[in-house]
């Protein structure tokens, strides 16, 4: 089994899918990863040599990744939050921060609702 940046790679799946597990690297960016350290992209994880594993380890370390690029990113949105800017608002409340709709689909930012008892409309004289 692979460990690289301390993820420990699936072994069954090829490379340029396996370092996406990495956090900080999509498809575009392993792909490059694995030009770079000159290791095929079709080939699967458990067919890795120990050099290409080498390789792989010294490119990837020149990247952000991880921890690193996590604690990055929460100091960014923390200043956005303590500069009091639009998005710092929509972060401290909660709420979607790039222009979706909130009257409805904005369940994974907001939450689960909770049922509330429905009204009974006042009869009209």
């Amino acid at each position: 089994m692979a460990r690289i940046a301390g993820i420990d790679l699936p072994k069954n799946k090829r490379g340029i899918v396996a370092l996406t597990y990495i956090y900080g690297i999509g498809p575009t960016v392993s792909e490059s990863v694995l030009g770079k350290a000159a290791v095929d992209p079709t080939k699967r994880v458990n067919a890795w040599t120990d050099d290409e594993i080498a390789r792989l380890r010294q490119v990837i370390s020149e990247f952000k990744t991880e921890g690193q690029l996590r604690s990055e990113v929460q100091l960014n949105i923390k200043r956005l939050m303590d500069i009091g800017c639009y998005r710092g608002l929509r972060h401290r409340r909660g709420l979607p921060a790039r222009g979706q709709r909130t009257r409805t689909n904005a369940r994974t930012r907001k939450g689960k609702r909770k049922t509330v008892a429905g009204k009974k409309k006042a009869a009209r004289k």
